[in-house]
């Protein structure tokens, strides 16, 4: 499904990602983990087609981001750690602009709309402006539009900051759901236990480096991860 070869991103004297390879499948929930400025969200853009990268190659089902931006999009959703939606547009709208852009028929955007704003219950402020929402709501709102298209793969920057519990239990459910009909999930997080109540595979990122890719029982087993653990609960 995403294929990351090699990948490196470089500000300046500084490698924010340095030599990192990962394979995400169909039907896994892959976490990747790192405190933050470990360069999780710059290897997350880098995937998605936002970043320029140095070195490496990123692949969406065999297409390369950088060779066929246009289609690999097509089959993606990215969801970043602080939305950045049309705030003088209200909700309905901007979901209704989400769903031209990607040519989404008129009977399965209603559709769509209507089952996953119910169940994030967000269904009665759609009419509301997005300036109006909290950045709760507002990452609601970018779920149901990150998922309108029926992307295959989905990428999330730290995606539970901000949601209520219920809200993130049920998004929790949407990400097994997604998966288990053969698409994939990549998102980052520095929370443990989201990562191991969850994936079914993380890798863990240090300084830009990867240390570590597996089961999370193969990462917990690993003693010399101790420091990496200890630095993330601290956070």
């Amino acid at each position: 499904m995403l294929k990351i070869e090699h990948l490196t991103k470089t500000y300046g004297d500084k490698k924010a990602v340095d030599d990192l390879s990962l394979h995400i499948r169909p039907g896994e929930i892959f976490g990747f983990i790192g405190h933050n400025g470990a360069g999780k969200s710059t290897t997350l853009k880098s995937a998605v087609g936002i970043l320029r990268f140095d070195a490496g190659r990123i692949t969406i089902n065999g297409d390369s981001i950088t060779e066929a931006p246009v289609k690999c999009k097509r089959e993606l959703a990215y969801i970043p750690d602080n939305p950045d939606l049309y705030d003088f547009m209200s909700g309905i709208k901007y979901l209704n602009f989400i769903a031209d852009v990607f040519a989404i028929a008129p009977a399965d955007r209603q559709a769509r709309i209507r089952k996953y704003a119910d169940l994030l219950e967000l269904t009665g402020d759609l009419a509301q402006p997005v300036s109006a929402y909290s950045h709760g709501m507002k990452q609601k709102l970018a779920v149901i539009a990150a998922w309108l298209h029926a992307p295959r793969l989905i990428v999330m920057d730290e995606p539970f900051v901000g949601l209520d519990p219920k809200a993130s239990h049920l998004l929790k459910q949407m990400m097994r759901e997604h998966c288990d009909a053969g698409g994939a999930i990549f998102f980052s997080t520095h929370v443990l236990e989201v990562a191991e109540k969850l994936c079914d595979k993380v890798a863990i990122i240090k300084q830009g480096r990867l240390v570590k890719v597996g089961t999370m029982d193969e990462v917990k087993g690993d003693d010399s991860l101790e420091e990496v653990f200890l630095e993330l609960e601290a956070e």
